[in-house]
């Protein structure tokens, strides 16, 4: 059997969760949506929580929310999933692509402020910096950049729920949105927790809040005193909803948030131990000293060049000894679509994250023994 880098953990009270839900009156747009989001609020400590169809959406939805207009740029970091770049190209925005910290692949205040001054005379409307593998990125530093150029944060935060940071000794939670207009979270099976698919926006505004709710369900409203039938759509929304059945779903995982975070928090302090020995040719993505992550993806840095091998053959080798492996991310400027729209870019901190990165198997159903498997497996195959 081969490790996979992460799977879902469902487990039998997860199973009667959805099994109560099918057996309600709603299987969507019922209760367990409204239940969810309020504990989701709730655990991340956020004041509104809109549940969604799945990451993609929340993006989707908060730039509409916002009103992102075709012409005005949003800047997101290079190193990241494909949807936090095409979120701003759904509303016809342009992207200005930053780079990123090389060791932690994260957006930097000097990354930002090199994409601020790309944007030029354009009008920028957002920030979307991205809480990579579960680290936090340095969110008041961010804000104020962002601020100071007439724009607000959004955080991309799909790999960060449980996350907490401290800065200037405030202990602050992602979600909590102290920083940003919204956090986006996707409930993806190899998430921290899963609802199948499923996404979720935090806000403290409650305008932003409503037009969510709003935009997720076709752009309906349902005017006060009219006729109980009756609806209309002032502008035109999406069917971006997320089912009761997931939401129960949801609310099962939820619960074992905490029990799900320290096990991956184990896990991290396992592969610390065992990946050790390897440095400096395998060395652990860098954690910044303000985040104490619940980490969503085990980030080896590996030398290809030092040891001979390309990391197609280190991949191969891996999974002939049972260890599943994943890439995250390829660049998103280098994709041919935004290559024909904006031409190449030098961006050295994603280049050099992505030459060297390789996701390792963490999930909170491995065991002790799984890491040292792992561990053992690479430095063979590493020659090491």
């Amino acid at each position: 059997m081969v490790l996979p880098y992460g799977r879902q953990t469902i487990e039998d009270d997860d199973i009667a969760a959805v099994a109560d839900a099918l057996r309600a009156d709603f299987l969507t747009t019922g209760p367990t949506v409204e239940a969810f989001e309020r504990a989701f609020a709730e655990t991340v400590g956020a004041r509104h929580a809109v549940a969604c169809a799945n990451g993609t959406a929340a993006l989707h939805l908060a730039m509409l929310a916002l009103k992102v207009q075709p012409g005005e740029v949003v800047i997101a970091p290079s190193i990241t999933f494909l949807a936090t770049a095409n979120c701003a190209r759904y509303v016809g925005a342009d992207v200005v692509f930053a780079d990123v910290d090389r060791d932690s692949g994260l957006m930097t205040p000097a990354t930002l402020a090199d994409a601020l001054e790309r944007v030029g005379g354009r009008k920028l409307r957002a920030v979307l910096p991205v809480h990579l593998r579960g680290d936090a990125v340095e969110l008041p530093a961010l804000e104020a950049l962002a601020r100071d150029a007439g724009a607000v944060l959004v955080e991309d935060a799909p790999h960060a729920v449980g996350t907490t940071m401290n800065f200037g000794n405030v202990s602050e939670v992602v979600g909590d949105v102290r920083h940003s207009a919204m956090a986006t979270f996707s409930f993806h099976p190899v998430k921290t927790i899963a609802t199948g698919e499923g996404g979720m926006v935090t806000t403290n505004d409650p305008a932003l809040a409503e037009r969510l709710r709003i935009l997720r369900s076709h752009g309906m409203v349902r005017p006060e005193g009219c006729e109980p039938w009756w609806y209309e759509m002032p502008e035109p929304g999406f069917n971006y909803r997320l089912p009761d059945i997931l939401c129960a779903l949801g609310l099962s995982q939820l619960r074992k948030l905490p029990r799900f975070a320290e096990r991956r928090r184990q896990l991290g302090a396992l592969y610390r131990e065992a990946l050790a020995p390897l440095a400096p040719t395998v060395r652990i993505a860098e954690q910044p000293a303000w985040s104490d992550p619940v980490l969503h993806l085990m980030v080896a840095l590996i030398d290809f060049d030092a040891i001979g091998k390309s990391r197609r053959e280190v991949v191969g080798a891996l999974k002939a000894r049972g260890v599943g492996t994943q890439v995250h991310y390829i660049p998103v400027h280098r994709q041919p679509y935004y290559r024909e729209l904006y031409g190449d870019l030098e961006l050295p901190g994603a280049e050099a994250w992505y030459a060297r990165c390789l996701s390792l198997p963490l999930y909170p159903g491995m065991e002790d023994g799984d890491v040292e498997k792992v561990a053992a497996a690479l430095k063979d195959v590493l020659g090491l």
